[in-house]
């Protein structure tokens, strides 16, 4: 919140002010800048903890003892599903390039990076697109900043703590026949866990997109009601795509949160829609 206060101070400082092209370039140039270097800062923070990240962050999900695997085990022993409990990992992770270690090292390094800049990042392209708004659209989208990140890292950690175990856990232990080993490249293994965590953070700006979308006049809460059901098949649909395992529990375990998504982002447009109401009055 104390970002989004310190913009809005920003944006009475500079109001009146008409800035030239040019200008607009170069003040772009200086919120890239800043950017790209918060990014910088944490990528090399994560690789001075390179090791620390991938024994105990990257390959977390994949050990039994991963506090989602743990309670995954306990659930399978209430309700009598065995394929919930992760108790070994069934697989052997290789590095078939000579410079494979030192790649997955900076590639790990780097999307630690892009992780924990995100808040900042956001900031500074915000700072340069909410000049352009007219007073009452950047009096509404007051603490975007907050919630976009506070949306984001929920997703995040919804997609590292709950899909991307169950996940590893299906796949690991899927096989043809028992004469098969399981034995995976490293940048695989790295890019489902990037992949199942990212696409959950920007999943999670569900509410944030309506927001945005309703505001405009684009979206209803009438149209979303009335498509409920429609929405409820794709999400069944996603969290069939995203859990591959076939037990209904997994999916139920991805499903209720993006089902709840789904109703806060019909109230949040429900809200916005007052307040147009209200406005236009």
């Amino acid at each position: 919140m104390a970002l989004d206060q310190e913009s809005d101070k920003e944006l009475d400082e500079t109001e009146g002010e008409e800035m030239t092209f040019l200008d607009h370039l170069e003040e772009l140039r200086w919120h890239i800048l800043r950017s790209v270097a918060s990014i910088l800062i944490f990528t090399i923070i994560a690789w001075i903890f390179q090791k620390e990240i991938f024994g105990k962050v990257i390959m977390g999900p994949s050990k039994s003892e991963f506090w989602t695997n743990r309670m995954l085990c306990k659930l399978a022993d209430a309700t009598g599903v065995e394929g919930l409990c992760f108790t070994q990992a069934n697989f052997i992770l290789q590095s078939r390039e000579v410079s494979g270690q030192f790649m997955m090292a900076l590639t790990q390094s780097i999307l630690v990076g892009l992780l924990f800049s995100f808040p900042y990042f956001f900031w500074e392209i915000w700072r340069f697109v909410k000049p352009g708004l007219k007073l009452t659209e950047a009096k509404a989208a007051r603490g975007a900043v907050f919630w976009v990140s506070l949306l984001f890292f929920m997703g995040v950690s919804f997609g590292y703590f709950v899909v991307s175990p169950m996940a590893i856990n299906f796949l690991a232990s899927f096989k043809l026949d028992e004469s098969i080993q399981n034995q995976f490249d490293i940048s695989d293994y790295i890019s489902l866990l990037s992949m199942m965590t990212l696409a959950c953070g920007l999943t999670f700006q569900l509410p944030m997109i309506t927001y945005v979308l309703s505001r405009v006049g684009v979206l209803t809460p009438s149209f979303m009601r009335e498509y409920r059901r429609h929405a409820v098949v794709v999400i069944l649909i996603v969290a069939a795509v995203i859990t591959p395992s076939p037990d209904m529990i997994s999916q139920l375990l991805v499903t209720i949160p993006l089902l709840g998504l789904y109703e806060v982002s019909i109230i949040v447009s429900a809200r916005v829609n007052r307040q147009r109401e209200a406005e236009m009055l």
